[in-house]
């Protein structure tokens, strides 16, 4: 397929896909890239074998050479961490946003044999056995994996790699549950009750990357089957008037009450980092957040992020570095106050304001990534009939 082709194909695609993942939700932090031109795609005629490119391009030196990530839109990292590697390779990296993770996959898919970068970071978990199954990723056993626990594992071809991980659960507004003496939910089947009623804001799964996790987390909940499924508790949700919005941006930042939009509903889908965010932003920074996590055993979700070097890569050698960069100590100890997510490297220590608001849940949801994969698309159409129809 031309370059020219590919792109037709990606544009064609944005506007007809429901893509599954919303904005990060993260506040924003200093973006640290730089935006590929679209003219640094490889050209059809350079797609070839990875082993034959993997040849031509070894025999280039790396000085005047540029790799190409692809990653998501909420991908950031510091300048001098960039700078860092530029100068480890002798090279420059370009980063090339590619829009929320499930349009950024479904991207890198249609460009697959002439693939618009070397690498590709922004996989969850949740979309992990769709990126496997379309077979885009070279398998490479990076020599930081010994660093980085079992767990964080699931792909055990090497083909994904974990880089970060973080928490999708409630986040609540503490002056407002201090003001109407209201005592928090305990467990999620509380938010059924009167007493929240009106009170929670959810993003559209189909939508919204954190609005998909929280989904997964009441089907691990309540499972899909007996006296009350996932399916009862969100048409008891629907009942107790709870809000869906599209994405993380409008749910915290318009329509929570601790939010900068001064909202109306003080209970929000969000992430475990972000009563920390609330503090680390803030001038001055205050002893204590005004907002603060639920994390019920088991009914939270943990995401997974990864990071794959794209099969035709023009520089492969420099891709291989570029991961083993990303699981090293260097960029594992920025990703914590760049993108709100924890490092998966063991031993990377956390900034102070992690360790104070950013508490993760003892136990979160377990679902696997393939039966997130068979599942996915069924469970979002059952919800969208349960709660939007």
């Amino acid at each position: 397929m031309s370059r020219r082709n590919v792109w037709m194909s990606i544009m064609i695609l944005a506007l007809v896909i429901a893509g599954c993942s919303g904005p990060n939700a993260t506040p924003p932090a200093t973006q640290a890239v730089v935006q590929l031109p679209t003219s640094a795609a490889p050209a059809a005629s350079q797609a070839t074998s990875p082993t034959a490119e993997s040849t031509r391009t070894l025999a280039l030196p790396a000085s005047g050479r540029t790799l190409t990530v692809m990653t998501h839109d909420s991908f950031s990292a510091s300048k001098e961490v960039i700078a860092q590697f530029e100068a480890q390779c002798g090279c420059k990296v370009a980063f090339l946003k590619s829009g929320d993770a499930g349009l950024a996959l479904n991207k890198a898919i249609l460009s697959k044999g002439n693939p618009l970068a070397d690498v590709f970071y922004g996989v969850d978990n949740t979309f992990l056995s769709r990126a496997l199954a379309a077979d885009i990723f070279e398998p490479y056993a990076s020599p930081a994996l010994q660093q980085i626990p079992d767990q964080f594992k699931p792909d055990g071809s090497n083909r994904e790699l974990p880089v970060d991980y973080g928490y999708v659960n409630l986040n609540y507004d503490k002056k407002y549950f201090n003001e109407h003496n209201l005592p928090l939910p305990k467990q999620l089947r509380d938010l059924a009750g009167l007493q929240y009623k009106s009170l929670l804001v959810v993003e559209n799964p189909a939508t919204s990357s954190p609005g998909l996790a929280f989904l997964l987390t009441t089907i691990a909940t309540f499972g899909e089957s007996g006296n009350y499924t996932y399916l009862n508790f969100w048409k008891d949700l629907r009942a107790n008037d709870v809000l869906v919005v599209d994405g993380w941006e409008s749910a915290y930042n318009e329509k929570f009450s601790a939010g900068p939009g001064k909202g109306e509903r003080p209970l929000v889908v969000s992430y475990a980092t972000s009563p920390a965010a609330e503090v680390y932003y803030a001038s001055p920074q205050p002893a204590d957040s005004p907002t603060g996590n639920i994390l019920p055993s088991g009914q939270s979700f943990q995401q997974v992020e990864f990071v794959g070097i794209l099969k035709g890569a023009r520089n492969p050698d420099l891709a291989r570095q570029w991961v083993d960069f990303m699981l090293g100590p260097a960029f594992q100890a920025d990703i914590p106050l760049q993108m709100w997510v924890y490092p998966v490297r063991t031993g990377t220590a956390l900034p102070d304001v992690f360790a104070k608001f950013a508490h993760e849940p003892g136990q979160p949801a377990h679902l696997t990534p393939d039966q997130i994969g068979a599942g996915r698309d069924k469970w979002i159409q059952a919800w969208t009939d349960t709660v939007l129809h």
